[in-house]
Order: structure tokens, then sequence, then C-alpha cells
């Protein structure tokens, strides 16, 4: 597994691109998303995290195998440090995948599949893993839809996964399509986004009033911004 940057078809120094072994043990899997964000975190410039997943020639639905709930929280952590990075981040998966894939999936801002793209669910003994790929496939296409995934689907073809959003993007050229998502999110990849994203995910939850603060403080921020103040608003999304 690759996991230091490759700036192979990313512009002019733009992003961070990692190979990630879909086979992988989870402690691995775990390690290299951390460093991952520990290098987009200490680049003060505009930064694209690209996550590309080489699918393992054995896939199973069986995830996460034999671990202790300590890795698992460790994993569930890593994902969320990548939810929370200032920086955009944009998966790039095709073929058959399994195990973790769907849970990077739902964390990445942008995805971006392989034409040959079939999603195995992280299943075991006929039950879906019952971790945070729950949680985030309701917020991301709502309880019904989430409901029939997780208690009769076995696998998302390429077809559902877009008409749900879980894909962005189908491309038979990844490496072309990582270029010009690079050039296009890389513009937008900075505190702002962050900011953005955190105001989507809290609307699907908070009441309007106990949201009215937060996107108010958000736009005294970018009417600051805007007027070229260094200034910040004194409550913004964290």
């Amino acid at each position: 597994m690759r996991t230091g940057p490759d700036r192979t078809g990313l512009p002019e120094d733009l992003g961070i691109l990692v190979e990630l072994d879909g086979g992988s043990p989870l402690p691995e899997l775990t390690a290299a998303l951390d460093a991952v964000c520990e290098q987009a975190g200490e680049r003060r410039a505009r930064t694209v995290v690209v996550l590309r997943f080489t699918p393992a020639p054995d896939q199973t639905r069986e995830w996460p195998g034999d671990v202790s709930i300590q890795e698992v929280k460790r994993w569930e952590q890593a994902l969320r440090r990548l939810e929370r990075l200032d920086h955009v981040n944009i998966a790039v998966v095709e073929g058959t995948c399994g195990g973790p894939v769907l849970d990077l999936l739902l964390a990445a801002d942008y995805r971006i599949a392989g034409p040959d793209l079939r999603l195995m669910l992280p299943v075991n003994g006929g039950h879906f893993w019952p971790g945070m790929t729950l949680y985030r496939l309701v917020q991301h296409i709502g309880l019904a839809r989430a409901r029939r995934i997780v208690l009769w689907d076995s696998a998302i073809e390429l077809h559902e996964a877009t008409e749900l959003g879980i894909v962005d993007q189908v491309s038979e050229d990844l490496t072309e399509a990582v270029y010009t998502a690079a050039v296009l999110r890389g513009r937008l990849s900075d505190r702002e986004t962050h900011i953005r994203r955190r105001l989507l995910e809290e609307a699907a939850s908070a009441e309007y009033d106990d949201a009215l603060g937060v996107h108010l403080a958000a736009c005294d921020r970018e009417l600051r911004r805007l007027a070229g103040s260094g200034t910040e608003p004194t409550e913004a999304p964290k």
C-alpha cells in the first residue's frame, strides 16, 4: 500500500494523491488515513486530498475482520478527521470494492468511479456492519432508502450508487477525471469550504432558530472576507 504523497495526475503540485489497498487490515488503513490527514494539515496552501482505492483480488463482504473495538474506534476517528479537513477530499474507486470503501465514499466531498464499480456492502453472517456507515447512509440518502439497503441488499450497483448520490462522476479515464476534479475543486479547498460543509451537515438535524445563529456568523465572516478584512467573527462554525 502506498501511503506517501504522489503528485502524478495532479496539476501544479495542487494535491496529495494516495493509493489505498482495499484488502489491507483495518489498522493499516487507519494509519494511512491518519498520515494523509497529517500531511494535508501541514500544508497552508490550497490542497486537494485524493484517495484512490485499488480493489482487493478476492473481495469479500466480511468487514472489518478480527479487530478490537479500540481499533474500530480509531478507524471512525480517522474518518471523522478526514471529514473535518479544511481541504477538499476526493475518493476514486473502481472494480468490485468492499470493506472500508463505502465508509470513505460517504466521508468524501466528491466521488469518482470507474464504469465497473460494484460496492460490496460490509455484511457479517448476514447482518450489515453496525458502524458509522449506518449513520452516514441515513444522513446522505434518507432513512427509507438506507433501511432498504441495510436490511435487504448485499451490494450497490453503479447505476444505483449514481442515482443515490454515493457516486458523483463516472469516468473511463480516472486519471483525467482526477486531474479535472483537482483543478476545479482545488480552487475551493480552504476553511470556507470546511464551514459550508459543516453547515450542510447540521442542516439535516438542526431546528431553524438553532441554525440561524451559526449561519449569520458564517455570513458575517463571508462579508468581512469579501471586504478584505482579516477580522474573524466572534462565533463561527468549527
